[in-house]
């Protein structure tokens, strides 16, 4: 190959097999294939490592990565600047783009949102801060406002949903922060900034995610991960590779793969950061996406180290990232929905039980959404009456709620419910939901 193939490192591999929804089984398949070695040419374990980034694809193995996944169409945009799209030029056009189509928006701006994760550009804030001419000059304590700004928002969608001041956060972000991000600032306060811009949009993907607003949120998502990656900050990072996991599990079965692919490498990113809630975080993510995906071994085996490093660490949280909001309640939530998706109903339930009973949740919206599905638990055990005291505990919650998932909920009741038209309690039930729904 004519290019430098040392250009190509494990972020431009994973983003192109998160694109094509693959993970290390089948990137193994594939190169295994082209390189005429059969379907057990490379192992599993060599691919997630490629993935990782723990080993390089060697000189047998590059060409064939290279023509798989299509890197010789772009082979040379990892180490490329002239045409490099700038990070912050793009997230405050997205900021500002509310009212144009955000599917077309990064194809517009220079790549597909995932082939933009394989983009690094370790230089965008020395090369920002050296080319910045005017501009307001940046300290810390604008720093610390965008972090603040960031927790006061993020409570305020915690308790009554992401669709309650999405508005105030995107307006925030073009408005305020955007002359910040376009001033002048030493390259320690540039990596702050981006860190803590990181952080909002981050918050904004969430929002999106929880109004339904699958492209915006995965728009979002992925600059959090590029402004996080270009500050240096590990954990935002990977916790934006979470979020778009968790956005890509949601838009149903055909992105189960890119939702695992995508897992895997949110916890290879994660390797070295020492918080254990943190970790616990990625790897009960990584649990969710295999069991969607069907691989209840992998699913188990990540859940168990999950449940190990929370339980080390279930205190308050006391970082400034997403992640380290992640207490034992909520690991209680989510294992309680991977059981349900293994089958496991009762143990299920009992997660839920216990995330609401045991461990308390810390706002309206979670309560909700745990209280809606535990209904649809009883439900399908068997227990009507079980279900109906859920539900109505839901319906008592959910009153001010601005969210999709929320929702959704609360069409499950009725559909579920409209199997019961001679009990009373269920017709009053549904009638509470419709005129939720209808609010």
């Amino acid at each position: 190959m004519d290019h430098d193939q040392s250009r190509i490192d494990h972020h431009a591999i994973a983003a192109a097999c998160a694109e094509r929804g693959w993970g290390p089984t089948k990137l193994a398949r594939e190169l295994g294939i082209a390189a005429g070695q059969g379907l057990n040419g490379m192992s599993r374990q060599y691919a997630r490592k490629l993935l990782s980034g723990d080993r390089r694809a060697g000189p047998h193995w590059m060409p064939h990565v290279i023509r798989v996944l299509g890197l010789d169409q772009k082979a040379e945009f990892p180490g490329r600047r002239a045409d490099h799209v700038d990070t912050v030029d793009s997230i405050l056009a997205l900021a500002r783009s509310r009212n144009v189509d955000r599917r077309s928006f990064l194809t517009v701006s220079g790549g597909g949102a995932l082939a933009f994760l394989g983009v690094p550009d370790a230089e965008a804030v020395t090369r920002r801060v050296l080319s910045a001419n005017g501009g307001v000059r940046v300290g810390q304590g604008e720093v610390e406002a965008v972090w603040q700004m960031a927790q006061v928002l993020g409570a305020n969608s915690a308790e009554y949903g992401g669709g309650h001041v999405r508005h105030l956060a995107v307006g925030y972000l073009a408005h305020n922060v955007s002359p910040w991000l376009k001033g002048r600032y030493t390259e320690a306060t540039g990596r702050d900034l981006y860190a803590a811009t990181s952080r909002l949009a981050h918050l904004i993907g969430w929002m999106s995610q929880d109004e339904d607003d699958e492209s915006a949120a995965r728009n979002y998502y992925v600059h959090a991960y590029r402004l996080a990656d270009e500050a240096g900050e590990q954990e935002l990072a990977a916790t934006a590779l979470r979020g778009l996991t968790a956005q890509a599990m949601e838009t149903g079965p055909r992105h189960r793969g890119r939702a695992l692919a995508l897992a895997e490498e949110c916890v290879a990113r994660a390797k070295g950061i020492n918080d254990l809630r943190a970790q616990a975080y990625y790897e009960i993510t990584l649990a969710e996406a295999a069991a969607l995906d069907g691989d209840h071994r992998l699913a188990t085996r990540s859940l168990t180290s999950s449940q190990s490093h929370i339980e080390h660490n279930p205190d308050a949280p006391s970082g400034t990232s997403w992640a380290s909001h992640f207490t034992i309640g909520r690991w209680s939530h989510v294992s309680g929905m991977i059981l349900a998706q293994m089958g496991d109903l009762t143990g299920a339930q009992a997660q839920l039980h216990q995330a609401l009973s045991v461990h308390g949740l810390d706002s309206r919206r979670s309560r909700a959404n745990v209280l809606g599905q535990l209904g649809a638990l009883h439900l399908r055990q068997g227990d009507l009456d079980g279900a109906l005291t859920a539900w109505t505990r839901f319906l008592d919650t959910a009153e001010g709620i601005q969210s999709a998932r929320v929702r959704n909920s609360a069409q499950d009741l009725c559909v579920r419910l409209a199997r019961y038209p001679d009990d009373p309690d269920a017709r009053d039930l549904t009638e509470r939901a419709a005129v939720y729904l209808a609010g």
